[in-house]
């Protein structure tokens, strides 16, 4: 009786709460009728508020209460409702294009603009602006869509009339292909430490998915010099506000208006050269103060962006408290279209109930972003009454139609259905792609190589086949964490050598066990500098085999894990039987004049004599490296950290055991390396770097197979990568002793070539790379390159030697990822 008492004072309260609060709704249009989309509507004196949508559709519950509502837009005067609310009213509000005075300044023929006075006045506050709070929380609203606005019913023998119409489209295949909205909690402190809680999550056409949504990918911040958005801009966008922003930009003042007793003065920014990484548009200073109010900026294609073809970038700025302004609403729009498909969408973030005196521990931003379980689990009523942006018909429609397709695709039976076909065995499956056997709903793949991709060549077994398979199983679904096997035949045709491999992964806790063991056909530089197909290539239509190979029967495990934060070990150990393998093939489909095969013996090339005899090995190794980053995102599924904007220093050791289970190798290796990709230098591009150095000790037994190898290349194309190569030889100066090696590659992110009329449409980025060796052997051997990346991810390069024991060398190089 008791707890019946409670249940029915608590349903009682919060039926009376509720009752106190009311709904203020309308559409806000312009002078014409028209809606205006996103305008912000504020209570004043207040950081809460809410947004109309695209339709110019608005929704405010409040309690019942006097309130003073503000009703803004970029370009638009903004209009004030005070009302008095005591039950659910409708309000339409009609907002007037701004008018700006021009008669308090006067700008005489051939004199400056005023607008260059209140830039360089901004520019002289932007800093103090930039650093004003030190930390911050607030609630961050996100809502974003993408539609489809056209699309061929093909492409490239794909049914896209089937798949959108599968995906929820409509006949013509024009329709939302993404629909998603979050709540968060997020926290700020100086410099640039952020920690984000996502609060709620809704993703049409998905009941397990959460939103992409993210605040810190909504920060923009114009008091900062540049912006970077990469991704969408290989350069670095410049602030029409930055400290040299007056290099870049030209400005026209367009006059002043009066809000709230603010006297804004309006000023068109436009590219010194339309090609520069700059925005267009307009920005708005208050007087005085000297910073921004609203931005109404956009980016087109002419500055050379990726993906879309013009990005607009809406900001509004509202007092949080007497001399701080903070971001309102920051809302992206954006437009695109490449193969007949064309797409549009915009983003959109809501900032409420700023607290710019948090009690915040530094501590607590290590986690950057948490998603805990739930949070996507938030029904339609709860939507309904914490959205600050209404739904158009177009939206709940998708919600509607969408949350039917996600629980059919979902299903068992669904999921067995598209199993079901795409299980189904082909030739064609079997000889070209591989066959991949699926279990979606138990979470079960089995993957088949393809005969094709399997078939290879090089002189030591002829025409072979290397053909592999692997099974995988989800075991741990909280932790999102597989089982993992693999196995592996190979046959070579010429010296009938049959050689089998395995290995299994297993998560244990937070360690991962690999168990791996067999017989196989290696390269004997471990670095992999030449991948079988290239070598293939170059072997049958150049007579050039560039790959030494020999058989390693062997046994190994190793476990890896995260000790703290950005802090990784592992350990390894391993047996091996390892045996030189001689030619036995010399076919080649071209046969260039005065070019023959080399042996199998990379440092005596003209005589097929073995390079070591055959020996064992068992060897113990340990790898740790650290990032100096303990930051991380929080998932259902477990953690992921990120890396850190610092250098990651690696720190590796090997020892070789005598006489433990009859092996010959005796030696020690103690190595380090310290790496560091993508460096930021602002207009000037990004940087990245390898340094890596090592001694062996202890030397009593060593073989070609245990020396340190180095990623060199000999052929036309290859595989980039942080510590290669374009002109050192694969294998003639691989040490037992010690070496210092670097790399250093400065991609200058089209800084040259956006200059060049002829270039700029291609996208292409400059290159310029300086790798350097010593052994001693190998006195400063030193390599300069130069070179191009294309967007397709293909980089063609010119090396040269400068220096070493080598004789001068120069050649092109094509690099392709993949």
């Amino acid at each position: 009786m008791r707890y019946t008492l409670l249940l029915f004072v608590l349903l009682i309260s919060a039926t009376a709460l509720h009752a106190q609060d009311a709904m203020i709704n309308g559409k806000i249009t312009d002078d014409n009728g028209n809606a205006v989309p996103f305008a912000t509507v504020y209570i004043k004196n207040t950081t809460k508020g809410a947004s109309a949508n695209s339709d110019g559709e608005y929704t405010l519950t409040l309690k019942k209460g006097t309130y003073d509502i503000q009703y803004k837009a970029v370009g638009y005067k903004q209009e004030s409702r005070k009302v008095n609310l005591t039950a659910n009213q409708q309000l339409n509000v009609v907002l007037k294009t701004e008018e700006y005075q021009l008669n308090e300044v006067t700008v005489h023929s051939g004199g400056e603009d005023p607008a260059y006075a209140i830039i360089r006045k901004a520019i002289k506050k932007r800093k103090s602006y930039l650093n004003q709070v030190d930390a911050f929380t607030c609630e961050v609203y996100i809502k974003g869509l993408q539609k489809l606005l056209a699309a061929p019913k093909k492409f490239l023998g794909f049914d896209v009339q089937k798949a959108t119409r599968e995906a929820g489209l409509d006949s013509n295949r024009t329709g939302i292909i993404y629909l998603s909205e979050s709540q968060s909690k997020f926290s700020f402190m100086q410099p640039d430490n952020v920690h984000e809680e996502l609060v709620s999550s809704k993703v049409s056409g998905s009941n397990k998915a959460f939103s992409y949504n993210r605040a810190s990918d909504m920060k923009v911040d114009f008091y900062e010099n540049l912006q970077y958005w990469d991704g969408l801009s290989n350069r670095p966008l410049i602030s029409p506000i930055a400290d040299n922003a007056l290099f870049y930009y030209k400005y026209t003042w367009m006059g002043i208006s009066i809000e709230n007793g603010e006297t804004i003065n309006k000023i068109r920014v436009t590219p010194r050269r339309e090609h520069d990484p700059c925005f267009s548009g307009y920005i708005y200073i208050l007087d005085d103060s000297w910073r921004l109010q609203s931005v109404g900026l956009y980016i087109t294609k002419k500055a050379n962006i990726n993906f879309v073809d013009t990005l607009k970038v809406d900001q509004q700025f509202f007092p949080v408290s007497k001399d701080v302004w903070m971001p309102a609403s920051v809302k992206f729009e954006f437009t695109g279209g490449i193969f007949g498909f064309k797409f549009g969408g915009y983003f959109i973030s809501l900032y409420k109930n700023y607290d710019l005196n948090p009690q915040l521990n530094k501590k607590d931003f290590n986690e950057v972003l948490k998603i805990t379980k739930g949070v996507n689990k938030k029904d339609s009523t709860y939507w309904e009454q914490e959205r600050p942006i209404p739904l158009t018909a177009e939206e709940k429609t998708d919600y509607q139609k969408k949350a039917v397709l996600a629980a059919k695709r979902e299903s068992k039976p669904y999921l067995d259905s598209l199993d079901s076909v795409n299980n189904k065995v082909s030739i064609g499956k079997l000889l070209l792609g591989g066959y991949n056997h699926r279990n979606r709903y138990d979470h079960e793949y089995y993957n088949f190589n393809s005969v094709l991709g399997s078939l290879l060549y090089n002189t030591v077994e002829g025409f072979a086949i290397d053909y592999g398979a692997s099974f995988t199983k989800q075991i741990d679904s909280a932790n999102n964490r597989y089982l993992s096997v693999y196995g592996k035949a190979r046959y070579g045709f010429s010296n009938h050598l049959f050689n089998l491999n395995g290995g299994i992964t297993v998560p244990a806790g937070p360690v991962n066990l690999n168990f791996t063991g067999g017989s196989d056909v290696l390269d004997m530089n471990n670095r992999n500098s030449i991948t079988d197909f290239n070598n293939t290539i170059h072997s049958l239509f150049a007579r050039e085999n560039f790959e030494k190979l020999y058989q390693k029967k062997y046994a190994a495990a190793s476990a890896s894990t995260r000790i703290s934060g950005g802090w990784l070990a592992s350990a390894s150990v391993e047996w091996a039987n390892r045996k030189w393998l001689p030619n036995t093939s010399y076919f080649s489909i071209f046969h260039p004049a005065n070019r023959e095969y080399s042996s199998n013996n990379p440092l005596l090339p003209a005589q097929d004599v073995p390079l070591f005899p055959e020996n064992q090995s068992f060897k113990i190794g340990f790898r740790t490296t650290y990032n100096f980053s303990n930051k991380y995102e929080t998932y259902p599924a477990g953690r992921r950290y990120l890396p850190s904007k610092y250098p990651t220093i690696g720190l590796s050791f090997t020892k070789a055991v005598k006489n433990v289970l009859g092996a010959d190798a005796d030696y020690s290796l103690i190595s380090a390396d310290v790496t560091k990709s993508d460096i930021p230098l602002g207009m000037y591009g990004r940087t990245s770097f390898y340094i890596a150095a090592g001694k062996f000790f202890d030397v009593k037994n060593i073989y070609f197979t245990d020396f340190r190898h180095f990623s060199g290349n000999q052929a036309l194309f290859y595989k980039p990568g942080e510590s290669k190569f374009l002109l050192l030889d694969y294998y003639n100066f691989s040490t037992g002793n010690k070496y210092l090696e670097g790399h250093l590659e400065h991609n200058f992110s089209g800084f040259i070539f956006n200059k060049i009329p002829l270039l700029r449409s291609l996208k292409l980025q400059e290159l310029v790379d300086v790798n350097y060796l010593t052994t001693p052997t190998l006195k400063n051997y030193t390599e300069l390159g130069f070179g191009i990346l294309t967007p397709a991810g293909i980089r063609i390069m010119y090396g040269t030697t400068l220096s070493g024991n080598s004789s001068v060398n120069s050649a092109i190089r094509i690099g392709i990822g993949f």
